[in-house]
């Protein structure tokens, strides 16, 4: 089989330049590796910067989410025994988030892709990528017990942090992996109960960080800090009610319990391939960064990449200039930076950090202070938070 570009993930990623690259001409086939049942059936919260949805929209994906999108327009910040309200519509024009769950985000876009009748195959997992460095490089992947070849111009690597597209690029010899890991984890559970607010509670407490937020109206989404390496086991429920009670609630603002589901713990930490581009084989996504989750920021930043790519193809395509293409890992690094660096700054205010002195606690609370004012640190804050500008790709 050949192609124009290899796609390897059906993440949102690598559905939405499916999409985007259909829209302009390019051809692609996208290689999954596991079942459509898994992809649709991965249970993940979403939150999408302003210009994730313009995205969505100019490339015709938004209908669903158009309806069951819930527009947040701020969130509360809970430190010192007291709910500060952070309204950042108010501080950048009018910009807002919006969540929308990862998974019906992607079946959304499957069902696009199919629709199309673009190439998606499922339970087809990439083993080799060969002849980066050529004109025609090749994907080797299995399928029906057997082994396939796909011969592409380029190949788009959206298979995430542990993908075949990560490590071939690093194998070359030409990337570097900067990474920094922190010492504590979340401790993620579901509720089956109404959310408390209608937006994210966020809380800076010094026994820890703790986040409540909604995957329906009736099933709230719930994290705590705790120690790295902690065992999802070692928190019985009650404890967890227990300690999310004592971190979020504020007189008069209780929180709804409710049975608790979907327990785990994963650690937080940020993580750049540099540069995310090594002859025909292109990253984007989780595949060339993870961000720490603090800041919501890594599907909006999945979405720049690709429309950075789609943009760099279709010109490409028109003109027979690689001049985008060459540019690709530039251009999104100074983005991938950029939000990082936000991410890294709202994980270590908003978490506590293990042996604070009273000294530092007391500094944590000051940037908090300022935070919750009408300080630049807090418009700054809010610019960062809504998202940096993106550019609405070409349809």
């Amino acid at each position: 089989m050949r192609t124009t570009v290899g796609i390897v993930g059906a993440g949102p990623a690598g559905l939405l330049l499916a999409r985007l690259l259909h829209r302009a001409g390019v051809d692609c086939v996208v290689l999954e590796a596991r079942s459509r049942a898994r992809v649709e059936g991965r249970q993940r919260s979403g939150i999408l910067e302003q210009g994730a949805v313009d995205t969505l929209r100019a490339c015709g994906a938004a209908g669903r989410l158009d309806v069951d999108g819930v527009l947040h327009e701020g969130f509360e910040l809970r430190f010192g025994g007291r709910a500060h309200r952070f309204d950042v519509s108010g501080r950048t024009g009018g910009r807002a988030t919006t969540l929308y769950p990862q998974h019906e985000l992607v079946r959304d876009l499957i069902a696009l892709q199919l629709a199309d009748g673009a190439p998606l195959l499922f339970d087809a997992p990439v083993d080799a990528l060969e002849g980066l460095d050529g004109d025609r490089p090749v994907i080797r992947y299995t399928r029906d017990g057997a082994e396939h070849v796909l011969e592409c111009a380029y190949v788009a690597g959206c298979d995430g942090a542990d993908g075949t597209a990560r490590r071939a690029l690093l194998a070359t010899g030409a990337a570097r992996l900067h990474g920094r890991g922190y010492p504590y984890a979340w401790l993620g559970v579901s509720a089956d109960a109404p959310p408390a607010a209608d937006e994210l509670l966020l809380a800076a407490h010094d026994r820890g960080f703790a986040l409540h937020g909604m995957r329906s109206p009736t099933l709230s989404r719930l994290y705590l800090q705790v120690p790295a390496g902690t065992e999802p086991g070692a928190w019985p429920e009650d404890r967890i009610w227990e300690e999310l009670e004592a971190r979020l609630a504020v007189e008069d603002r209780p929180l709804n319990p409710g049975p608790l589901s979907d327990r785990c713990v994963f650690p937080l930490r940020g993580e750049v391939v540099e540069p995310m581009r090594h002859g025909r084989l292109l990253l984007a996504g989780d595949a060339a960064h993870v961000v720490p989750p603090t800041a919501a920021k890594g599907l909006s930043l999945a979405f720049s990449d690709v429309v950075t790519m789609a943009r760099g193809f279709a010109h490409w395509r028109r003109s027979g200039s690689t001049a985008l293409l060459d540019r690709y890992s530039d251009h999104c690094l100074r983005r991938v930076w950029q939000v990082q660096h936000f991410a890294h700054a709202m994980t270590t205010l908003l978490h506590a950090a293990p042996g604070a002195d009273a000294y530092e606690r007391r500094l944590r609370a000051s940037r908090l202070d300022r935070l919750v004012g009408p300080t630049a640190a807090a418009a700054e804050f809010a610019e960062n938070y809504a998202g940096l500008p993106t550019e609405v790709p070409f349809v």
